[in-house]
C-alpha cells in the first residue's frame, strides 16, 4: 500500500468475538497497525502505548491492530490489555501479504540488540515470546488513514520494535 491510495476492505475476527469490517470506519480518521505475533514483547509493549495514547485520541479517531495469530492464541495472550479499539487475527496473513509487510532477519536481530531495554522490561512485564516461528521476522508496518479511507502515512518499522511515532499518530488525529 501507499500514500494516496484507498484502503482495501479488511474483514477479521476481533478478540471480542465480532467481525471487524474496516467499512465501519468510513468518515472516521484512523491509525491500523500490523504486529509480529500474540507474545511478541515488543508488539505487546507498544499495545500498551497504544491503549494510554487512545485516551488523548479524539473520540472520533480509531485505532486498529492486526496480529499475524489465530484468534484463540491471540484472545488468550491479549488478555493483558484492555483496549477500546479491534485487536484482530489474521492467521492466514491475508491481509500481510496484501499490504506488502516486510520480514527481515537483519531487523530481528537489529531490534533485539539496539532496544535491549524495552525487550528486557517487556519480559520483566510479562511479555514473553512463546512461540518460534518465521513470525519472528515480521517488521511492524502501521498506516494513517483520513476520512475519506486514503492512506496518508505509511510507515514501516525497520526493526522489530520501530513503530510510527506516538507524538506523529496524535498529530494526525487532531488535524480532524
Amino acid at each position: 500500500m501507499k500514500v494516496n491510495e484507498m484502503m482495501p476492505r479488511i474483514i477479521l475476527p476481533g478478540i471480542d468475538g465480532i467481525q471487524f469490517d474496516s467499512h465501519s470506519l468510513q468518515g472516521t480518521r484512523y491509525l491500523l497497525t500490523f504486529f509480529r505475533f500474540a507474545t511478541c514483547p515488543f508488539c505487546n509493549m507498544r499495545m500498551a502505548e497504544l491503549i494510554k495514547a487512545k485516551s488523548e485520541l479524539e473520540e472520533n479517531f480509531e485505532i486498529v491492530a492486526i496480529f499475524e495469530s489465530n484468534i484463540d492464541h491471540l484472545k488468550k495472550h491479549a488478555n493483558k490489555h484492555v483496549a477500546k479499539f479491534p485487536i484482530l487475527a489474521d492467521e492466514k496473513r491475508e491481509y500481510y501479504q496484501l499490504f506488502g509487510v516486510e520480514k527481515s532477519l537483519i531487523g530481528m536481530v537489529k531490534g533485539m540488540l539496539l532496544r535491549l531495554p524495552t525487550l528486557l522490561t517487556a519480559i520483566f512485564r510479562g511479555y514473553i515470546p512463546r512461540e518460534v516461528s518465521s513470525r519472528f521476522l515480521t517488521m511492524p508496518l502501521s498506516l494513517l488513514v483520513d476520512e475519506q479511507g486514503v492512506i496518508q502515512t505509511v510507515y514501516q518499522g525497520k526493526d522489530e520494535g520501530d513503530h510510527i511515532p506516538i507524538d506523529k499518530v496524535l498529530s494526525f488525529a487532531k488535524e480532524m
